[in-house]
């Protein structure tokens, strides 16, 4: 079921013009552990839906790690707003916090 739901998502959202780009300058970027990945098209398909949002840059998906890295203005999006967009996607989000100095 769950899995049916997000191909049709994915097709509605194929079908629909993509969101303006957004100059990374300035930008800032979000890296998120994912539970619910059952495939590589998952991975491919969030991005797919991540980069329709307004105010994400870039997405990068790995169903192999469970991450999902995005690029994003954070004058347009907030991380709190990327995770639960993850979320209405159907998988679990939760951010990986770096330790104080490292990037």
């Amino acid at each position: 079921m769950f899995r049916r739901d997000f191909i049709q998502r994915l097709t509605l959202a194929g079908s629909l013009a993509t969101a303006g780009s957004v100059s990374a300058a300035g930008g800032r970027s979000v890296t998120f552990t994912v539970e619910g990945f059952t495939c590589v098209t998952c991975a491919v398909g969030l991005d797919t839906m991540l980069s329709r949002q307004k105010g994400v840059v870039r997405s990068k998906s790995s169903y192999k790690d469970a991450t999902s890295t995005i690029e994003f203005d954070p004058n347009a999006v907030t991380v709190a707003s990327l995770k639960a967009f993850i979320g209405e996607m159907g998988f679990i989000a939760s951010e990986v916090r770096t330790p104080q100095g490292h990037s």
